[in-house]
């Protein structure tokens, strides 16, 4: 007798089984491994691999369940997920395709601010070097903020205390829950777009992680980045920080701290003004001493390099060196005069004429005048001139005498 036969399955008869009795058995349950092989495809579909240190599974996360995560799935990030167990047919393989997912240890939100911030942190959306001084005294200022939350009437009453001429414009935004982040990007694109505000103010009171998330939106981010007016994050408590307090210009602990941030004192910048005005009149009464001083050492200068005074100087120095060389040439005169009366008086004393009005006379042998200084030089009868002091004699000579 011939056995009887198991029924004999086809491939896909078997695939079919099985995925009505695995899905079946596994259609919601908890996984939890770690993301390998991380896809999102252009569709918006997340493809990656869960797996442990003995195993790993195929995970499909579809656009409509992912749109709900705050973080972002990257290899090697250990998750929970939530899902049904199904089996690919075409290939037989077996996958869950996860509806919920939350990281392990760190919370999704507190994740999604971490990696959030790193991101923006490396494109420099906080660097310090782009950050905006606000002004000392704005005079129009706009505020993004519920219009009913304790934070904007902490800031208006602060500001009006402070000083109540200041002009304050305010967007009425959501500042929790969905549509919250969009709304806040609107106010301050639409504050922006008024260019006649000198600061804004972002603003929402205290509360948890979840409340205060619209502020940790990278759309808030990057309008609170883009924004031509300087912004101050005024969000939470003093120890609550949000991404747009790490992109702001300014980030006050408190909407309170912000008012007094954006706003001094009237009678602070009333004394503060006196003390600069009478800095600067003893300032100008310096630089104007000064300035006198510089002017009439100018003046001497000038007057030194006047052509008059340089042509009265040199009238004056004419003067002085013309009574110099009078005196000088009557000194000279004297000098030669007395020099002039001795060399006289030795001419007088040498002179023949004075020998003469001594007493002697000048003997000349006529007629060839020669004088005569010894006797045998004349001849007897011959004749002489002899010259006195006062005229003279013609004589004939009767003896010679040797």
């Amino acid at each position: 007798m011939e056995p009887r036969r198991p029924r004999i399955y086809s491939i896909s008869e078997l695939t079919s089984e099985l995925k009505i009795l695995i899905e079946g058995s596994f259609s919601g349950v908890w996984v939890e491994g770690e993301i390998s092989n991380f896809k999102l495809h252009t569709s918006g579909h997340m493809y990656f691999t869960l797996k442990d240190d003995r195993g790993q599974l195929r995970a499909v996360m579809f656009r409509g369940s992912n749109r709900a995560i705050q973080f972002r799935p990257e290899d090697g990030l250990a998750v929970t997920v939530f899902g049904k167990v199904t089996i690919y047919e075409p290939r037989g393989d077996y996958q869950i395709y996860v509806e919920y997912m939350e990281p392990k240890g760190l919370g999704a939100l507190q994740l999604a601010f971490e990696q959030l911030k790193a991101r923006l942190e490396a494109e420099g959306l906080f660097d310090p070097a782009r950050k905006r001084s606000i002004p000392l005294l704005p005079g129009k200022i706009g505020i993004v903020t519920s219009p009913t939350g304790a934070a904007i009437r902490d800031i208006l009453q602060i500001i009006h205390r402070r000083f109540a001429n200041v002009e304050i414009v305010v967007f009425p935004v959501r500042v929790q829950g969905d549509g919250a982040a969009a709304e806040i990007v609107e106010g301050i694109e639409v504050l922006n777009k008024r260019r006649d505000l000198d600061v804004l103010i972002v603003a929402r009171g205290g509360g948890s992680i979840e409340d205060l998330w619209a502020f940790n939106e990278e759309m808030v981010a990057r309008a609170i980045y883009a924004s031509q007016t300087p912004v101050v994050s005024a969000v939470g408590h003093e120890t609550d920080f949000t991404i747009a307090d790490f992109v702001a210009d300014v980030r006050a602990p408190t909407p309170s701290a912000a008012a007094e941030l954006v706003i001094s004192r009237k009678d602070e910048l009333t004394q503060r003004v006196d003390d600069l005005l009478s800095r600067l009149v003893t300032y100008m009464r310096y630089q104007a001493d000064r300035n006198a001083e510089r002017l009439r050492s100018v003046e001497r200068h000038l007057q030194l390099l006047s052509p008059l005074e340089r042509v009265k100087r040199q009238r004056e120095r004419l003067k002085e060196e013309a009574v110099g060389l009078q005196w000088s040439m009557n000194h000279r005169l004297a000098i030669w005069r007395g020099e002039l009366r001795t060399s006289a008086g030795k001419l007088d004393s040498l002179s023949p004429l004075a020998i003469l009005a001594r007493g002697y006379s000048v003997c000349r042998r006529l007629p060839d005048l020669s004088i005569v200084t010894r006797a045998a030089s004349v001849e007897e009868n011959g004749r002489l001139e002899v010259l006195l002091a006062q005229g003279g004699l013609i004589c004939r000579v009767e003896e010679r005498r040797q």
